[in-house]
């Protein structure tokens, strides 16, 4: 089988009289650019300024507008101002270290908690007449507030991209999630015909999400320079920038209340989700539908109301992580069930078997559940592979009797056990403007030999193995014979963002379809036969397609208290995931296992976070340090079932893990948990009876 690859890495490119180019960035949060002074540039130099934008100084199609290079008004610290070009990077760096950007400088605004009607990027508004009444005649009411910090993707290589011209058209060179987006952006950027634009994507690695859409705005760069200057140029931002600059996963805040009978049942549930998504919004719609959906988790609720607000502030554009804010509500729910339980002393795990949803029951959005819900099974299998039921009923004894003591001791280790049921929808929602049409092509040749062409991006190579493998299996042909295009702009048709498990849910099926029309049209018609299929994402809206096939699964965590440090240290994971047909078991294990261990340094890992609009540079010593330590083990079992379609699952350890631990150590402590991620500083603080710091 001969695999479409992608075309290297960007530090392999050396083109012949390349430049390279290096960021002036804005030094303050929030201001009015006045001026930039740069020592005196020799011919072999060149400044870039938003004046030099021959079209619009904007990325294209996203759901709000991210500037390329700041013209009069800077908004976050760090934030593109200028571009300094020239043949040596060292001396690019000297220049640069010497040049001054004058801001008249304005009270940046970086907290969301409390906000003016100005900084709302998007909103979702769900409303519900009787559920005032209901919380004034009843009278089991839970609040709580839940909190969640941002996560740094850490993908192999940094952003950056090279641009040069190819004859007449200009070649775009970028490790993106989204070629089409960039070659769009790029157009629009020097006012040209998105044909005279060539995108090729280079390898992306394991990017969580992280290079959807920041390449673009690398890549406008990178095309500004070269248009200019009629070179070939390089941008590639170095670890510490790209660690303080690029997008991460959002920070947010949940504000829960529910009413429930004796049960213990939800009668109804009350969300006000906040998400901060920086200077710009780029698919605020997006997350802030997925926060208010995922506000009542996996349980039944027949009355519930949300509020929910993407906000802006002072410090860079947020970007999703392994999903769009569907983890972080996922998290809110989870602890606020724990706290539930813990009231009325009941296994959590009983809880959630006798209130997970059910076919034919609604989220929130009001889609339906269409399939049967293995809730039963998976709880079930989670607990017999944790010991859960042992483990709780032991560590829940020995918790209330340091509640009734009121005190805890610190010189002994102090153990929890925790658990969550979830799911993950497929695709995305498009909640924004866009409207494209995305597909694929397959062309059966005349020596029976398949081209498959596409711009879906793959993260591991075994992919194109698995859809080899179903095309093979339709058409009865040697996957030998079974080939994918080049990934090139000019050369596939456009597959939309590789996001949300599209390529498995989507892809997958679009390959079916088009092998199963080849195989119905070979025997009658003349070869080379050539079928098209496409998926259009506001038809998927309507029909409900992102959340009415959905993956499930639990997760078990245990964690054990150090009694010195009060660092949580988390003795084992167990995770039981449904998510129908696994193409390739191997595959589908090294994603878990390596979502699984980002999911547990979100939770428990440094406190990651922008102090007066930027994350200190010393962080990054820390963060790295930490991503090396030695992962705990993690358990992972399938539910095998007769389901024929295949469903995404990288989403879920960060639906699962987070809330599973979290309650782990609010049991270990005997208090609520309500930010992550779970700092020592929060368990000491609980210990001696107040509450953890926001």
């Amino acid at each position: 089988m001969a695999q479409s690859r992608a075309a290297g890495t960007l530090e392999d490119i050396l083109l012949q009289g390349m430049l390279y180019g290096t960021i002036l960035r804005s030094p303050v949060a929030a201001g009015s650019l006045v001026k930039i002074n740069t020592p005196k540039l020799t011919s072999s130099y060149t400044l870039i300024t938003a004046r030099d934008i021959p079209g619009n100084n904007r990325l294209e199609g996203l759901s709000d507008q991210v500037p390329i290079l700041a013209a009069s008004e800077v908004r976050y610290i760090g934030e593109p101002v200028a571009l300094l070009i020239g043949p040596d990077r060292n001396k690019l760096e000297d220049l640069a270290a010497s040049s001054e950007i004058v801001v008249e400088e304005t009270n940046g605004r970086f907290e969301c908690e409390t906000f003016d009607s100005d900084r709302i990027l998007a909103k979702k508004n769900i409303q519900n007449k009787e559920i005032d009444g209901l919380f004034k005649r009843n009278k089991n009411i839970l609040e709580g507030t839940y909190r969640t910090g941002i996560q740094e993707h850490w993908y192999p290589e940094c952003h950056g991209a090279v641009a040069s011209y190819s004859y007449d058209k200009m070649l775009i060179r970028t490790a993106t999630q989204w070629p089409f987006q960039v070659r769009k952006s790029v157009a629009s950027v020097l006012a040209v015909s998105v044909e005279d634009i060539l995108v090729e994507p280079l390898e992306l690695g394991i990017h969580l999400d992280g290079k959807i859409w920041y390449p673009s705005l690398l890549a406008c760069l990178a095309g500004l320079a070269t248009y200019i200057c009629k070179k070939p140029v390089k941008i590639m931002l170095n670890r510490l920038e790209d660690f303080q600059f690029s997008p991460k996963r959002p920070a947010s805040q949940i504000l829960l209340r529910s009413l429930t009978n004796d049960e213990g049942a939800l009668l109804a549930l009350e969300s006000r989700p906040i998400v901060n998504m920086g200077a710009a919004g780029p698919f605020a719609e997006e997350f802030i539908t997925r926060l208010s959906l995922g506000s009542a988790g996996a349980y039944r609720c027949k009355h519930t109301r949300v509020e929910g607000y993407a906000v802006s502030s002072n410090i860079p554009p947020a970007g999703p992580f392994a999903g769009f804010g569907f983890s972080q509500a996922s998290f809110a729910i989870e602890n606020h069930i724990w706290t539930l339980t813990d009231q009325l002393h009941e296994n959590p795990l009983t809880w959630r078997k006798r209130n997970a949803l059910c076919k034919g029951d609604s989220l929130i959005t009001g889609t339906v559940i269409r399939d049967a819900v293995p809730s039963e099974a998976l709880l079930d299998t989670v607990a017999a592979m944790s010991d859960f039921h042992r483990k709780w009923a032991s560590y829940e004894m020995i918790s209330r009797y340091h509640r009734s003591l009121a005190r805890f001791p610190t010189d002994k280790a102090l153990r929890g056990i925790g658990v969550s049921l979830g799911y993950q929808g497929n695709g995305l929602l498009f909640e924004g403007a866009d409207t494209g049409t995305y597909g694929i092509e397959a062309t059966l040749e005349k020596d029976g030999s398949l081209l498959i062409k596409s711009s879906a991006i793959v993260s591991h190579p075994e992919t194109w193995s698995i859809w080899a493998t179903i095309a093979s299996d339709i058409l009865g042909i040697e996957t030998s014979q079974i080939s994918f295009a080049p990934v090139r702009t000019d050369m596939v048709p456009d597959f939309g963002p590789s996001s949300l498990s599209r390529n498995t849910t989507i892809m997958t099926k679009l390959i079916e379809r088009a092998c199963e029309a080849i195989r119905r049209q070979r025997f009658r018609d003349p070869l080379p036969i050539t079928v098209k299929r496409q998926f259009r994402p506001t038809k998927a809206m309507k029909d409900g397609l992102p959340f009415s096939m959905l993956s499930w699964g639990s997760a078990v965590v245990e964690v054990e208290i150090e009694p010195i440090t009060l660092q949580p240290i988390t003795r084992g994971i167990w995770l039981i995931i449904d998510g129908g047909k696994i193409l390739s078991e191997d595959v589908a294990r090294r994603s878990i296992n390596t979502s699984s261990i980002h999911a547990l340094q979100w939770v428990s890992g440094n406190n990651l976070r922008y102090i007066d609009g930027k994350i200190p540079s010393k962080t990054m010593e820390y963060y790295s340090i930490m991503m090396q330590n030695t992962p705990p083990p993690v358990y992972l079992e399938f539910l095998w079932n007769n389901n024929e379609q295949p469903k995404g699952i990288g989403e879920l350890p960060y639906t699962l893990i987070p809330g599973a631990f979290a309650q782990a150590v609010a049991q270990a402590i005997g208090k609520p948990i309500q930010n992550m991620p779970v700092l020592p500083q929060d368990i000491e603080q609980a210990l001696a009876g107040t509450e953890g710091a926001p």
